[in-house]
C-alpha cells in the first residue's frame, strides 16, 4: 500500500519531467496544459513534492519552441527549461535534460512532447518508485493506433535489436522513471554515440514496468519517419554490440569453406574430362563476393567511425541557458 506523503517526506520525492522538444511549437501549449493538470493531481494525492518541475529541453528548434518555453516559465515556475546551443538529436537532448536536473531531482520521468505516451501512467510509475524501484519502464500494451506497416516495422525493430545483441525492453521507447541513484549510474556511461534504450538496462538496480495504451499525436508531425528509424536501429546496434562483426567473421568462414568445395568439385570435373563452361558461375561469384566484401567493409567502417568519434572526446551537448528559478 502506498503511503500519503506529508511534511519532510517530500524531501525524497521531488519530480522533474524531462521532455525533449524539436520544433514542437504546435503541441507545447496543449502539452504544458495537460502536464500542469497532472502535476496538480499528483500534488493532491501527495505523490510528489510541491517544488517538482516540468522541464522542456529545446534541441535547437527553428520555430518558436524556446520562446514558448520562456513564456511558460515566466507565467508559472512549475515550468523549467533547458536550451541547447544547437540541435544535437533526441537522445543527446534527453540526456542533457536529465543530467542538468539530476542534482535538483529525486526522480525524473522522461517522455516525448507530443503526449502520445499516456500521462496517467505517471501515477503508477511514482507508486512503483515509492515501493523501491529505481527504474520504471513505460511499455506499450498494444499498437492499435499504428498502421500495419508501422506496427510490423516497430516490433521487428525491437526483435532485431535483441538478436543483434543490443538488449532493450520490448515496446519501450523513452518513457521511463529513473531515481537519482539510477541517474548517477547513467552519468558513468561516457560514450558519445548514445542509445539510451540500451544503456539504461545496463545500469541495473530494481526495475519494473507500467503498461499503457499509446494514443495518436494530437498536433504537429512525427520526428521519426522510416529513414530515421533505420538510422536509429543502426546506431543502437553498433553502439551496444559487436555481433555484426562476428556475423561477418562467420559469413567469411562459410564463404571460404564453400570455395574449398567448389575447388574440389572443379578438380573432379577436370579429371573426369568434362569441360566446365563456368562463365555464368564465375560472374555471379565475382559479383556476390565483391558485394559481400563491400558490405563487410561498410559494417567495419561504421565501427571504425564510432571509434573515431569517441576518441575525439567532444561534448555530447552544450547548454546555452537553464531556466529553473
Amino acid at each position: 500500500m502506498i503511503k500519503t506523503l506529508k511534511g519532510d517526506d517530500f524531501m525524497n520525492n521531488r519530480l522533474y519531467m524531462v521532455i525533449p522538444c524539436y520544433n514542437e511549437e504546435p503541441v507545447l501549449p496543449e502539452t504544458s496544459k495537460r502536464l500542469k493538470e497532472k502535476f496538480v493531481s499528483l500534488l493532491e494525492r501527495g505523490l510528489i513534492a510541491p517544488d517538482s518541475r516540468i522541464c522542456f529541453v529545446n534541441d535547437g528548434s527553428s520555430d518558436r519552441t524556446w520562446e514558448i518555453i520562456e513564456s511558460l516559465h515566466k507565467e508559472d515556475p512549475v515550468f523549467s527549461g533547458v536550451n541547447l546551443s544547437r540541435n544535437r538529436g533526441h537522445q543527446n537532448a534527453l540526456l542533457a535534460g536529465m543530467m542538468t536536473v539530476m542534482d535538483n531531482a529525486d526522480m525524473i520521468i522522461s517522455m516525448d512532447a507530443d503526449l502520445q505516451d499516456d500521462i496517467n501512467a505517471i501515477d503508477e510509475m511514482i507508486e512503483k518508485y515509492l515501493a523501491g524501484c529505481d527504474i520504471v519502464y513505460g511499455v506499450r500494451s498494444r499498437r492499435t493506433t499504428d498502421t500495419f506497416f508501422k506496427r510490423v516495422t516497430a516490433e521487428s525493430f525491437y526483435k532485431l535489436m535483441d538478436k543483434m545483441g543490443a538488449k532493450t525492453v520490448f515496446n519501450h521507447a523513452d518513457y521511463r522513471l529513473m531515481s537519482k541513484r539510477a541517474l548517477q549510474g547513467l552519468a558513468g556511461f561516457g560514450e558519445v554515440n548514445l542509445f539510451l534504450r540500451g544503456l539504461v538496462p545496463m545500469i541495473g538496480y530494481k526495475t519494473d514496468v507500467v503498461y499503457y495504451a499509446r494514443g495518436e499525436r494530437f498536433a504537429g508531425e512525427s520526428k521519426y519517419p522510416l529513414s530515421k528509424m533505420l538510422q536509429f536501429a543502426v546506431e543502437g546496434v553498433t553502439s551496444l554490440s559487436v555481433k555484426p562483426i562476428r556475423y561477418i567473421t562467420a559469413l567469411g568462414f562459410f564463404v571460404f569453406m564453400f570455395s574449398i568445395l567448389i575447388l574440389i568439385y572443379s578438380f573432379v570435373r577436370h579429371y573426369l574430362g568434362e569441360t566446365i563452361q563456368g562463365w555464368t558461375t564465375l560472374m555471379v561469384s565475382i559479383w556476390a563476393i565483391g558485394g559481400l566484401i563491400l558490405l563487410s567493409l561498410g559494417v567495419v567502417g561504421e565501427y571504425v567511425g564510432k571509434i573515431y568519434l569517441e576518441s575525439k572526446g567532444r561534448p555530447r551537448y552544450i547548454i546555452e541557458e537553464f531556466l529553473d528559478e
